[in-house]
């Protein structure tokens, strides 16, 4: 009879274990996001995610078609749930965590290596963030990660069949947004200058070029079609961007906002440590190219963040090692030090970017320091308001009635959260909206929203105030701060093919 324990047994034990920690932290922030995910509203740019759900296409002004396309499942299996819809982002920031630790393992880490990657990339404040939304900078983390793990297991085993993987996840990000193009040139630039350059000679690699651009071929057809349009709308949000101020404090964001401000000594190890290493020096490039190329261009601070999972996974297994060669008191105390650290931290974090309180002292604090959940307050006051506005009008005024909208938000929100109360399809000329056009025959009563009076009236005959957008909290945004008021308006001035020619706008 064989015997019932082996010598392999303990080792498979230990690997469930380790992987079963990176699962449990996973699983307690997937947990998080689900008990409060139901909270205040949605965000204007999940309402433009939805509202471009609707309308699928190979390709929008503002982004790639994959994050629509996975709204528009969440619309088939949930409706208009933000539990519901917000899953899928949510799985995505729990793969990251998982992927963490998984990198620290590849790495030649154990058990406190991949359990202080995971942990620390979990209880950073924008892969917390990336789980209260639907965004598209959730699903591009995401494939950044991946493709950073699947990176060094190309350089770990040097087998170039890695190369198909790769490809596959750089055209699957590139589908989700642009950005992903900086990673994978910084990739093939770090190994192009590194010992294991030969890769690039293999036939896989050219498989994995080929993949990648027959994934994001659609998408380029798309923008061929459209003369480019994403490329004008990209130069158009980044001077307004700079010139906003946006890209200031790039670096100080880096430390507290991509990353736990208790992990810097980690993913500055880790940058360290992969530039000693011949063999996983790649991954270095990978973050610095991108961070030259975005500090030089006053960038906005969150395009780097899904670089430092790879960072922390290695600055871990550093960590680790230094521990071991150090008394065990002395490592029990620094690891205790480090880990209460990164959960005090992240604490802070979580009180600022989740939703805790519909009610309360959290609640107040999260919206006073967060201006994304500001921005999901009032979308339901404001559809409501519309409707009523709409109820009081003449039957011969309703007959003929169109809304025309400011922003996406507010074209989302009529849209998505509208048909509830039987509005018309919305009227818009920001982004993607643009090419929907307006109705035949055209309306000749509106409801004009985001316009100031003096907007109003140079646009549209007749404008009287009608209404006012805000919401009965006092919460302080955009939509309370800038767009304050709602009209009722005739026609335009100017025969609608002439108006919709002189109006395309970006958001």
């Amino acid at each position: 009879m064989p015997p019932i324990y082996t010598t392999e047994q303990p080792r498979n034990r230990s690997r469930w274990a380790d992987t079963a920690s990176m699962l449990a932290i996973a699983a307690a922030v997937v947990l998080l996001h689900l008990v409060t995910n139901s909270r205040y509203g949605f965000h204007r740019d999940e309402l433009q995610f939805l509202s471009d759900a609707r309308h699928l296409d190979w390709g929008f002004v503002a982004y790639p078609p994959f994050t629509p396309f996975i709204e528009r499942i969440g619309l088939g299996l949930f409706g208009i749930n933000m539990v519901g819809l917000r899953l899928f982002s949510v799985l995505a920031q729990a793969t990251v965590i998982v992927l963490a630790g998984l990198m620290a393992k590849e790495l030649g880490g154990a058990r406190l290596a991949q359990i202080t990657a995971a942990l620390a990339v979990a209880l950073s404040a924008l892969p917390l963030f990336n789980g209260t939304e639907f965004q598209y900078t959730s699903f591009d983390s995401l494939w950044c990660v991946l493709i950073a793990y699947l990176t060094i297991r190309l350089l770990k085993s040097e087998n170039p069949r890695w190369w198909l993987a790769i490809g596959a996840v750089i055209g699957v990000g590139l589908e989700s947004k642009y950005t992903v193009l900086f990673l994978a040139v910084s990739l093939v630039v770090g190994i192009l200058i590194s010992p294991v350059r030969r890769l690039l000679l293999s036939r896989w690699f050219a498989i994995g070029v080929a993949l990648a651009f027959a994934i994001f071929l659609p998408n380029l057809l798309w923008q061929i079609h459209h003369d480019f349009i994403s490329l004008h709308f990209l130069q158009y949000i980044h001077a307004r961007d700079v010139r906003w101020g946006r890209g200031d404090r790039f670096w100080f964001k880096q430390f507290i906002v991509c990353a736990n401000i208790y992990s810097t000594p980690l993913w500055i190890a880790g940058i360290w440590l992969y530039l000693r290493s011949p063999r996983f020096r790649p991954l270095a490039l990978m973050f610095l190219l991108p961070a030259i190329f975005y500090t030089l261009t006053h960038a906005v601070f969150y395009y780097l963040a899904p670089t430092y999972p790879m960072l922390i996974a290695m600055g871990a297994v550093g960590f680790e090692s230094w521990c071991a060669r150090l008394r065990r008191g002395w490592a029990v105390a620094l690891t205790a030090v480090l880990f209460i650290g990164i959960l005090a931290a992240g604490a802070y974090g979580i009180a600022i970017v989740v939703p805790l309180q519909a009610n309360g002292p959290l609640r107040n604090f999260a919206l006073a320091q967060n201006e994304a959940l500001r921005e999901e307050i009032g979308w339901d006051e404001l559809v409501r308001t519309v409707a009523q506005i709409r109820d009081s009008l003449p039957p011969d005024q309703q007959a003929h009635l169109g809304i025309t909208t400011g922003n996406y938000g507010e074209y989302g929100a009529i849209e998505i959260l509208g048909r509830a109360y039987g509005l018309p399809e919305p009227i818009g000329t920001t982004n993607s909206e643009w090419y929907r056009g307006y109705p035949t025959p055209a309306p000749t009563t509106l409801i004009v929203l985001g316009l100031g009076e003096e907007e109003a009236n140079a646009l549209f005959t007749g404008c009287r105030l009608a209404g006012h957008n805000g919401n009965s909290e006092g919460v302080r945004n955009e939509e309370s701060e800038y767009h304050p008021d709602i009209f009722v308006c005739g026609p335009p001035r100017k025969p609608w093919p002439e108006l919709w020619r002189e109006h395309r706008d970006f958001g």
